[in-house]
């Protein structure tokens, strides 16, 4: 199976940068001009490095370009693994969600990085808008290894992944979770009825299971005025 042509592309462009082609901090050149250099639409081109930015490897400025994202400042946190249905229920609320996209594809080298997998191996990609009483929290983009959830249905896997884990025995490790600010897209701006350009945290998340093995790579970006993270040390 052959990934998709905006998953060759941003594996290229992440290949670029890891060679030093281009540094951190410099603008990298304008979707116009990788379009003609990949020989693509520019939506497609826009699709690969929109997937860079939501990994953080690339980082958008208004009215500038799109440059090589800079280290940030961290400070290790510590905090449960919690699903988003189990966080909405704990407060209250009424969790659902839609599925934008579901399919089964290669990985990118991202994903291979952050799963530890190989190129021959498949991930279930999804995409999803999460809501709480009916109003869009956060979009998240969710990958998983295919051989993990190969014999779940889509409502299963789309429902809560983790408890149909822990039913079939798995049990629920540690996560490495990053947050940072970034504003919204258009795009993701209609998924979440806010302005282009407003706040919106953005969350990466590594999830292992207690063997320490890694089974969830998620990005995840949440309308600011509607969420806020809470860790207690």
């Amino acid at each position: 199976m052959s990934s998709p042509i905006y998953i060759q592309i941003h594996n290229e462009i992440k290949r670029s940068i890891e060679s030093g082609r281009w540094k951190v901090g410099e603008r990298i050149p304008s979707e116009r001009e990788m379009a003609v250099t990949f020989g693509v639409s520019r939506m497609t081109l826009r699709q690969a490095v929109k997937t860079l930015v939501d990994e953080g490897i690339l980082e958008r400025h208004v009215g500038s370009g799109t440059f090589v994202a800079r280290q940030k400042v961290q400070e290790k946190m510590s905090s449960g693994v919690t699903s988003f249905s189990e966080l909405m229920r704990a407060q209250g609320k009424k969790p659902s969600s839609k599925t934008i996209s579901y399919h089964i594809a290669t990985p990118s080298l991202s994903e291979m990085e952050k799963l530890n997998l190989v190129e021959k191996d498949l991930v279930l990609r999804m995409e999803r808008i999460r809501y709480a009483d009916g109003v869009p929290i956060c979009f998240e983009v969710a990958t998983i290894p295919h051989e993990l959830v190969k014999h779940y249905s889509k409502e299963e896997v789309t429902s809560s992944l983790y408890h149909v884990l822990e039913e079939s025995g798995h049990i629920i490790g540690h996560a490495q979770q990053t947050v940072s600010a970034m504003l919204a897209s258009e795009q993701i701006a209609e998924y979440l009825g806010i302005r282009r350009g407003e706040a919106v945290l953005r969350l990466r998340q590594i999830t292992n299971l207690e063997d320490g093995k890694p089974f969830e790579y998620v990005r995840t970006q949440y309308v600011g005025e509607r969420f806020e993270f809470y860790l207690e040390k």
